[in-house]
C-alpha cells in the first residue's frame, strides 16, 4: 500500500497550544482523525490571525482549502497537550501551502502525533472565483518572527 510522506519544513514560524477536550475522542478512546483537520484549522485561524488577517481577509482576498494531506503517527488522549506548528511556503500566483507539525507535550518530552500540509487558495465569495495573493501576503506570511508563540486563553 502506498503512504502518503510529506516534506514537512524543518523549521515552523508559529506555535500554539491547543488542550485535547472530550469531544475529540472517537469510540476507540483516542483523538479521531477527523479532530486532527478541526486541530490545524484552529492552528491556521490562529497563525492567520497573529499576521493580521483572517481566512475571510486576506488583505481583500479569503481563502479556501484546495487540499488537505495528513500523516498520522501516534494516539492522542483525553487531558494531552498538544503544540501546533505551523509554517507557510510553495506560494504559487494565486496560493500556497501551510505545513502543520502536531507534537504532544509531556514535560521535556515531545512526541509527534501528526504532521499535516493543507493548500490554500485565494478566492473571491463574492465572484465566486480564485484570485491572485494580495501584495504583500507571502512576504509577511514567511516571515513572521521564528520566536512567534500564541497560547490560547485556558478555561477551568
Amino acid at each position: 500500500m502506498a503512504r502518503i510522506r510529506l516534506d514537512i519544513p524543518a523549521d515552523f514560524n508559529f506555535t500554539t497550544r491547543i488542550p485535547v477536550r472530550i469531544t475529540d475522542l472517537n469510540y476507540g478512546g483516542h483523538v479521531g482523525n477527523d479532530t486532527i483537520l478541526t486541530l490545524i484549522h484552529e492552528a491556521r485561524m490562529q497563525f492567520l490571525q497573529q499576521a493580521g488577517y483572517s481566512e475571510l481577509d486576506l488583505a481583500g482576498a479569503a481563502l479556501i482549502m484546495g487540499d488537505v494531506a495528513i500523516e498520522f503517527k501516534h494516539e492522542m488522549f483525553y487531558g494531552d497537550h498538544l503544540e501546533v506548528s505551523v509554517a507557510a511556503g510553495d506560494f504559487s500566483r494565486v496560493g500556497f501551502d501551510l505545513y502543520y507539525k502536531l507534537e504532544k507535550v509531556t514535560g521535556d518530552r515531545r512526541v509527534l502525533i501528526a504532521q499535516a500540509k493543507t493548500g490554500m487558495v485565494c478566492f473571491n465569495y463574492q465572484l465566486r472565483k480564485v484570485v491572485a495573493i494580495p501584495s504583500g501576503v507571502p512576504e509577511k506570511l514567511a516571515l513572521l518572527q521564528a520566536t512567534t508563540s500564541h497560547q490560547p486563553p485556558t478555561f477551568n
